[in-house]
């Protein structure tokens, strides 16, 4: 359960407080250009401790590739990447270490293996996304190859809304934000909570642009279904929308199918999907986060023997985990539209044809 993907896969490994974190990543085709410059970029969009609106632990998140590519390109065989700890402080959370902080997966997880790693939450962190942007990079190189390419940005942090959207912007921006002139008051969001020792939720919007027809698996499988999941498996996610989404539950069929002409489709409403498979159009998503659980307030809660008592959180948190999620949501929608190119490859001869041409005689 620590995988993901089918014909292209990673799995991830390690915990907030451990000596490090990674993930191998297997499905590579040979003969790809492994541009580590690019993987590492990629990581230090994420990597925390960039300003004062994110959390204080700063690590250098410098990943390493231990296995897969020579001579700069990958080999077809797994490749393994690694990323050290370096700036963990466990005694920030030697005061929780029998209690179960409220919001977290600490009182789930100690209910499902019986062991109690109070280091950062452990393997519930979000620490853990770092290998998952270390894959994503993977996958945009691979994208990138066919002409497919994901952007995303903060649409929305505590109901504040993007009128606009603009993600060339949103790679520059402190906070991700689609909307400069939003910016300000959603920073100001942040910081309010911040002073208030709270913490604030966000939506991040996701954007595939040049997706082929035909890309999905039904029935199980299903394009939405899968980045859905992808999303959903991200800390602190509550809510997936795709298209309409919730909106399309109050509208009429007329305005909201997508009419098709010999030009294209005549709207998106779909999200650019249509019975599980990808039309041709631009795939948009939104994804929800809840506001961060960890807040310096105290809080009711309980202990390992279910007494009940009170604690004070301690330690260096996101004031709002979405502005980081904003880049792990853009690497899963990249690992689940790499998969899905990958698993179409063989969906028909004449795919099949185009991929393998007989030798002549």
């Amino acid at each position: 359960m620590n995988s993901f993907g089918l014909k292209f896969r990673f799995t991830t490994f390690g915990e907030s407080h451990g000596e490090a974190i990674g993930c191998i990543v297997d499905g590579v085709p040979a003969g790809l250009k492994i541009n580590m410059k690019f993987i590492q970029s990629e990581l230090d969009r994420r990597k925390p401790g960039k300003s004062k609106l994110e959390t204080q632990r700063k690590e250098d998140d410098k990943v390493e590739i231990l296995s897969g590519v020579f001579e700069g390109k990958s080999t077809g065989t797994p490749i393994a990447m690694v990323i050290y700890n370096t700036n963990q402080k466990s005694s920030d959370y030697s005061n929780v270490k029998n209690l179960f902080r409220p919001g977290h997966a600490d009182f789930t997880y100690f209910h499902k293996y019986g062991i109690r790693d109070y280091r950062g939450g452990g393997r519930s962190s979000a620490r853990e996304t770092a290998a998952r942007v270390a894959a994503g990079a993977i996958a945009k190189l691979i994208l990138k190859e066919v002409g497919i390419e994901v952007k995303s940005g903060i649409y929305a942090i505590d109901g504040i809304e993007a009128q606009e959207l603009d993600f060339d912007y949103a790679r520059k921006s402190e906070i991700f934000a689609l909307d400069k002139n939003q910016e300000e008051r959603q920073k100001n969001a942040v910081k309010d909570a911040l002073n208030n020792h709270d913490s604030v939720g966000g939506v991040v919007l996701v954007k595939a642009y040049g997706v082929p027809a035909g890309l999905g698996e039904p029935m199980y499988h299903k394009l939405d279904s899968q980045i859905a999941n992808a999303m959903m498996n991200i800390n602190a996610v509550k809510a997936v929308e795709i298209g309409e989404g919730f909106n399309s539950a109050t509208l009429k069929g007329s305005y909201n199918n997508d009419q098709i002409t010999s030009s294209g489709f005549c709207s998106n409403h779909s999200g650019g999907i249509l019975g599980g498979i990808s039309n041709g159009d631009i795939i948009n998503t939104k994804v929800y986060f809840k506001p961060t659980p960890s807040i310096f307030i105290e809080q009711k809660t309980v202990d390992i023997q279910n007494n009940d008592t009170t604690y004070f959180l301690k330690g260096r948190h996101d004031p709002c985990v979405a502005i980081r999620g904003s880049v792990v949501c853009e690497s899963m929608m990249a690992l689940v539209l790499c998969d899905m190119l990958l698993l179409n490859m063989s969906s028909s001869m004449q795919n099949v044809k185009k991929i393998y041409k007989k030798p002549k005689s």
